[in-house]
């Protein structure tokens, strides 16, 4: 449990990044991409490994009570929710599509070795 509270706090810490651009005259927030990627529930995946069907009751659970999504890309890398806009929570978004693959468009930031994506659509990956 501490665990997850310490990945969460620095996934919701890190999240706070893109407001700080956009107080320092809007910078640049990434580039445009089109991805593929399954929806996981951050804070078991990153500790754990736990994902895919049978995570997903406990993913969607963990979501609902706050916990973040992140997607896991076909790339291997992990890209957490950012939005242009204050006090805009993201979770909603991909809450549908929990331990399922997905296709998604959006801007991507990749900054000190984390990945940030501002999703623009998000559709069940075929």
């Amino acid at each position: 449990m501490l665990k997850r509270l310490i990945v969460s706090t620095a996934v919701l810490a890190f999240c706070s990044l893109p407001l700080a651009a956009q107080e320092m005259g809007g910078m640049h927030m990434g580039k445009d991409v089109s991805m593929t990627g399954q929806v996981v529930d951050l804070s078991c995946f990153t500790t754990t490994g736990a994902s895919g069907p049978s995570h997903k009751a406990c993913a969607t659970a963990c979501a609902k009570s706050g916990m973040p999504l992140a997607i896991l890309g076909d790339d291997g890398k992990i890209y957490m929710l950012a939005s242009p806009k204050p006090a805009d929570p993201q979770n909603s978004r991909l809450l549908p599509f929990v331990e399922q693959k997905v296709k998604v468009t959006g801007s991507v930031l990749e900054s000190h070795g984390a990945n940030m994506i501002t999703i623009k659509t998000i559709a069940a990956a075929t």
